[in-house]
């Protein structure tokens, strides 16, 4: 009898059907999501239940799920971010997890510079107006020779400074494992997170979700920020005090956000969909072809190795 593998995210094998023949002749049985959305807790535990490995998105795999997979040996996670894995009860129970590093840096760089320029130029709003024919001019704020706050510098950061270079702005970072030649080589000025906060027109979040990052903006951190300065997320929900930042941009003290993550997808808080100040993703940031081929060539690549 075959041992299952589940291959949970959406794009995954989407332009790439043979990745799943590439399962299947590894000698795998492939079991897919076909739901066409992220699987709540119950369907990941009747899921799983007979799998040796998973090919996993932001789908839950806390331990009460990882419980109800006797046989798991193996998980692939398309993407980066392991929030949503127990990486302690996998470790515990001898479960490989790996990651695709470095396979959507460039898509979610490029994506976190997207939601920059939508944001300061109120793209969707103008396009929303002009849909109505409505041609009146809206004053805008500028993007280029502005000051740009990251906190993380680790691929997807790095990327993100390089681009902001070609519109001249001035890069700070706060990151705790300073890269100290590449920052030299590429201007970037190595800042506490009071200073970014207070100074940046732009605070774009490359971070990791932990218990140390939770809420990582809230509301003393927005009320330091710039009556124009504008918020990006591309990393991970759970980062920003969701309510916090809902009262400011209704309040405008901020100038706008651009958020691709959010705690839960979509948000819960209809609030969300009525503001102009806001430009909401879907949390596909990482959602290019390229990106998409990257991860799913690596994470097959190591769940059929971590199994073997």
């Amino acid at each position: 009898m075959k041992e299952k593998i589940l291959t949970t995210p959406r794009s995954y094998g989407k332009n790439m059907p043979q990745l799943f023949e590439q399962l299947e002749n590894a000698g795998y049985e492939v079991v897919r999501n076909t739901t066409g959305g992220i699987l709540e807790k119950e369907q990941m535990k009747e899921l799983i239940a007979d799998c040796a490995g998973i090919i996993v998105g932001v789908d839950p795999l806390d331990a009460e799920v990882l419980a109800c997979a006797p046989k798991l040996r193996a998980i692939a996670k398309y993407g980066v971010g392991v929030d949503n894995i127990d990486l302690d009860y996998c470790k515990a129970h001898g479960i490989k997890v790996s990651r695709t590093v470095g396979a959507n840096s460039e898509a979610v760089a490029d994506y976190a510079m997207t939601l920059m320029m939508a944001v300061a130029r109120k793209a969707a709003m103008i396009d929303r107006r002009c849909r109505r024919k409505d041609w009146g001019k809206i004053s805008t704020r500028d993007v280029s020779h502005a000051t740009l706050g990251l906190f993380g510098l680790g691929a997807i950061g790095k990327h993100v400074a390089r681009r902001a270079q070609g519109f001249d702005m001035k890069v700070l970072a706060y990151d705790p494992y300073w890269p100290e030649e590449y920052a030299r080589e590429n201007n970037i000025e190595r800042a506490d997170a009071e200073t970014i906060f207070r100074t940046a027109d732009f605070i774009s979040l490359h971070l990791p979700l932990m218990d140390s990052t939770r809420n990582f903006v809230g509301e003393k951190e927005l009320a330091m920020m710039k009556k124009d300065a504008i918020l990006i997320n591309t990393a991970r929900g759970g980062l920003i005090d969701e309510a916090a930042l809902l009262k400011a941009l209704k309040e405008e003290r901020i100038y706008g956000a651009g958020i691709d993550a959010f705690a839960h997808e979509p948000p819960e808080d209809p609030a969300w969909f009525e503001l102009d100040n806001v430009v909401l993703g879907s949390h596909c940031a990482a959602s290019t072809r390229g990106a998409t081929e990257n991860m799913g060539t690596m994470a097959t690549e190591n769940i059929i190795r971590d199994l073997a």
